[in-house]
């Protein structure tokens, strides 16, 4: 998926530096605060994209020597840098709509409504292309990036609306203070989950007992301890774990190992394990110690 994914990022971006020109130009001529936010905010879209085209161009990479689990956290630290440009943008708007609401401007509202209708239909293009990566954390960011801008523009369509109608200036800042926020609502999620990730906190679809009862059920488990579970990157997830069997053959244990590494990748989708075998006398079957547990 790197190639489609990486060209319709790359469009993506240059649809995004055409629709800052064209807001940016717009709200300077129409004196629409909502038009020059909502472009300020497409203008972090362009970093963005192209810190997720870069990320996921180098996701693809192989494991090198010095870079032994591969690239796979590019995507994550892509996320969580773009999560925090959402949130400096979020300020901005929220200060510069305040400002405007001590000070009304008159706003030319037709120019802004079709520059807002441009918009809905390059951030909707956008939105429509990403929908099937939205598993991954980095393409998520963009992905609510890019419907949080589609909404903004509904936004600032039904502001320019009332504007014409009414003559209700006020509605123009107003919509920036609620485009800010939808900003920010939209960057705390990423901002959490990218630095839980980081973290090696474990997985948010996984409990720890659950997996460890889980390798108690195989035949020649003894007890298992010392798991630490973490996530590489979107969808890849790392665990390991101290087991102990009774003294065997080396073919037993690998027939255990097998056992272990196929449960683990079918009931929690854990592909890369590591486990420690420690062979002592036969004890009570099932022991699960629960001190020595540290989860990540």
């Amino acid at each position: 998926m790197s190639g489609p994914l990486t060209l319709v990022l790359g469009l993506a971006l240059l649809a995004n530096l055409f629709l800052v020109i064209v807001e940016f130009v717009a709200g300077y001529l129409g004196h629409s605060i909502s038009l020059v936010s909502d472009g300020v905010h497409n203008l972090t879209d362009v970093p963005t994209l192209a810190l997720s085209w870069f990320s996921a161009r180098l996701a693809s990479r192989p494991p090198t020597p010095e870079k032994t689990y591969g690239y796979h956290r590019a995507g994550i630290l892509s996320a969580f840098v773009n999560a925090l440009l959402l949130s400096l943008v979020a300020f901005f708007i929220v200060y510069e709509s305040y400002l405007r609401l001590r000070h009304p401007v008159a706003v030319e509202s037709s120019l802004m409504l079709w520059v807002a209708l441009i918009a809905l239909v390059v951030n909707g293009g956008i939105t429509i292309a990403l929908v099937g990566g939205r598993r991954d954390l980095n393409l998520r960011a963009i992905l609510l990036h890019s419907f949080g801008d589609a909404l903004s523009n509904v936004a600032i369509m039904v502001g320019a609306i009332a504007i014409r109608v009414f003559s209700v200036s006020w509605v123009d800042p107003a919509i920036g203070l609620v485009i800010g926020a939808l900003v920010l609502w939209s960057a705390t999620g990423i901002i959490r989950e990218s630095v839980h990730i980081l973290l090696e906190g474990l997985p948010r679809n996984i409990r720890l007992p659950d997996v460890a009862q889980a390798i108690l059920k195989i035949k020649g488990v003894q007890e298992v301890h010392d798991i630490h579970i973490w996530t590489l990157g979107t969808d890849l997830q790392a665990l390991s774990c101290h087991v102990r069997v009774p003294d065997m053959h080396m073919e037993e244990s690998e027939k255990i190992l097998e056992e272990i590494t196929a449960c683990l990748a079918q009931e929690f989708h854990i592909e890369h394990t590591t486990v420690q075998f420690e062979r002592a006398g036969v004890i009570s079957e099932g022991l699960y110690m629960p001190e020595p547990l540290h989860g990540r």
